[in-house]
């Protein structure tokens, strides 16, 4: 059994099989931001997806609104909203940060995991002290469970 809540960001889901993504372990331990369940849209699986949806709620977005405080004006690489780039980079940490919060308040708290290839992303988790991984990492996770 795992002790971590995946957060998959879209590079990496789709990069799993659709065996992996149907998986129990997936289902018990993945979560996927709605703004990555609409990069995801055309899945051939996308409704199963849609069952493990990390929503955005209000704390979601307050804790966006701390994620966009650390990205400088000038910065494009986490997110450029004029090239429509990364629309779901600063949303899958305020993801991890709100996800974090509930943890700390339970008794045996489950580590937040970030699983992404985007070197922005990597950046940013690691800068508030998530753990990241990739989808080889979490495929590996999912088979040998």
């Amino acid at each position: 059994m795992s002790n971590s809540i995946y957060l998959v960001d879209n590079n990496a889901l789709s990069r799993l099989t659709r065996e992996q993504r149907s998986s129990p372990f997936f289902a018990d331990f993945c979560r996927i931001p709605t703004d990555v369940l609409e990069e995801a849209s055309g899945f051939p699986d996308i409704d199963q997806l849609r069952k493990i949806e990390y929503k955005t709620t209000v704390s979601v977005l307050e804790r966006l609104i701390e994620v966009m405080k650390t990205v400088p004006s000038e910065d494009t690489e986490l997110v450029d909203l004029y090239g429509n780039k990364g629309r779901a980079d600063p949303v899958i940490v305020a993801c991890a940060l709100d996800a974090h919060a509930d943890e700390t308040a339970t008794l045996l708290p489950q580590t937040i995991v970030i699983v992404t290839h985007d070197k922005a992303v990597r950046d940013k988790a690691t800068e508030f002290g998530f753990i990241v991984e990739t989808s080889e990492e979490l495929a590996a996770a999912i088979d040998g469970a």
